[in-house]
């Protein structure tokens, strides 16, 4: 606003005053027009309030920073639980036990009783002695850089335990704590992130929208994945699933492959990594090994920071690839948890608290922002004794966007992948396909649950032709229907190539 009483001159004079410019900059300034002058000024008005923030953001980090260490002493270890006094954390935050030589091991506050708090440990607790002290492992603050626009970690959960994320993390593997497994040396990341991320509100979600080629012809033609769609893949033990999982890492289209190999044996990291993956496969992946010997906090801690890892690389507007298996060891090892803290057990074992967290893990999962990355998911799920109505099974079926269903008795006959289309169903199919695509899926399902409900019949020589068309067509094609879901370990099917072939196979059939 201009002041009354004062010329050009005198105001271009208090402008260049009121920004604090050297004589150089006013001089340059004198000889360009005045109503350029109202631009630099916002630009430097700018440039100052960036400070300002900075400065504020540094302040707030100084506040949060503790100026003294306070350490608390073990009074108690049962089982798996430690016990501290002298010390108050809140839930989430990490601490650690030092020991001889040296050693020292870290845990995590999951509850506490009265004035005591109860401590996780993340390794094995030998070597704790009675009245062991405990410290609190802060997250290391580091001071804003300017200008950067990454606000300090002002949120109980921003300044829990940060692991580190980002493009570093690509062909490596590590555990649960964010520690290498292989000898390609420490990893150096420059970002780092919480293991539990702020949820995200559901309308701002981008729905799904396009198709993800995962390069198995059954699921691309009859349970067709969605990018950001969620998966379950239930199975019981040896029929496959994690044969099915490396056909999917290997031949998928995403970008960033991420695999959380939770509560599994050992073995399976080094084939998974070897024989399935390979080194063309690991280049762009990430894996997140917490085998079943792991501590179960590091089960735990490792599924949530396989997560956390996706999402970074969702943020950066990548089409991320995520499998986890699995999701029941997952729920076990929060069962463990819970039942140590003194948690009453629900149904079969499981406290509440487990359906509680199985939820809050996959919906972290799926779409982003319009116009950012994406997150599609696939969890197995373990049925023990292929009983469908396990009550992980029952409430991961619940929170999925679709569930793969492996039956052993397709295991059994040389049927692989062993996949029951009759009872597997994707639930975004119908808004990614087109309706032929849907037609002819419905078909050949149709086709194939007509001749397995009448199968008994077909082998015993009760059935005469002619008494049914729909079973006729189905006996007819049959074999070429079994060849269709059938595809070696080592053979890619895309998603055109899937459709032309289920085409082929229901040709000259009523639709």
């Amino acid at each position: 606003m201009n002041s009354p009483g004062l010329n050009k001159q005198e105001l271009h004079q208090a402008s260049t005053v009121q920004l604090g410019l050297d004589a150089l900059e006013i001089e340059r300034l004198r000889q360009e027009p005045l109503d350029e002058i109202p631009a630099k000024a916002d630009m430097q008005n700018i440039h100052r309030q960036r400070w300002h923030d900075h400065i504020r953001d540094c302040k707030e980090i100084l506040r949060i920073v503790e100026p003294l260490e306070i350490a608390g002493r073990i009074t108690k270890l049962t089982g798996l639980v430690m016990e501290a006094a002298g010390i108050q954390l809140p839930i989430g935050s990490a601490c650690y036990v030092p020991l001889a030589e040296g050693r020292r091991v870290e845990a995590e506050v999951v509850g506490f009783d009265g004035e005591r708090m109860l401590l996780m440990p993340q390794s094995s607790v030998d070597g704790v002695m009675p009245g062991a002290k405990v410290f609190a492992l802060e997250v290391a603050e580091a001071l804003p850089k300017p200008h950067h626009g990454h606000p300090p970690r002002r949120r109980v959960t921003d300044r829990a335990r940060h692991l580190p994320v980002g493009n570093e993390l690509l062909g490596r593997v590590v555990d649960g704590a964010g520690n290498p497994l292989d000898d390609l040396g420490k990893i150096v990341a420059a970002q780092s992130s919480p293991l539990n991320a702020r949820p995200m509100n559901p309308l701002m979600r981008a729905p799904i929208e396009e198709i993800l080629d995962v390069g198995v012809r059954a699921i691309n033609s009859m349970l067709t994945v969605g990018r950001g769609q969620r998966m379950g893949l239930f199975a019981g033990s040896g029929v496959g699933k994690s044969v099915l999982l490396g056909m999917m890492a290997r031949y998928t289209t995403a970008d960033v492959i991420v695999v959380g190999l939770i509560g599994e044996r050992g073995r399976e990291v080094q084939e998974f990594i070897e024989q399935i993956l390979g080194p063309v496969g690991l280049a762009r992946s990430v894996v997140v090994a917490a085998p079943a010997d792991a501590p179960a906090l590091m089960r735990l801690q490792g599924a949530s920071y396989a997560t956390t890892i996706a999402e970074n690389f969702r943020d950066q507007g990548k089409n991320v690839l995520l499998i986890m298996d699995s999701l029941t060891r997952y729920a076990m090892a929060q069962r463990e948890i819970a039942l140590a803290i003194g948690e009453p057990p629900a149904t079969k074992g499981y406290p509440p608290s487990v359906f509680a967290k199985l939820p809050a893990l996959v919906e972290r999962t799926g779409n982003g922002k319009r116009g950012e990355g994406s997150i599609t998911a696939f969890y197995t799920v373990l049925t023990e004794g292929d009983d469908q109505q396990d009550p992980i099974a029952d409430a991961a079926r619940a929170i999925l966007d679709g569930h793969i269903v492996l039956s052993r008795s397709l295991a059994e006959s040389g049927h692989y992948p062993a996949i029951d289309v009759e009872q597997s169903i994707s639930r975004a199919m119908h808004n990614i396909t087109s309706p032929e695509h849907q037609k002819l899926a419905r078909k050949l399902k149709q086709l194939n649950s007509r001749y397995m409900r009448s199968v008994d019949l077909i082998n015993v020589g009760a059935y005469e032709a002619g008494s049914d068309a729909v079973l006729d067509q189905a006996i007819a094609r049959h074999e070429n229907i079994d060849a269709f879901l059938q595809q070696g370990i080592s053979e890619r099917s895309g998603v055109e190539e899937s459709i032309g072939r289920l085409a082929h196979v229901l040709d000259g059939l009523a639709i």
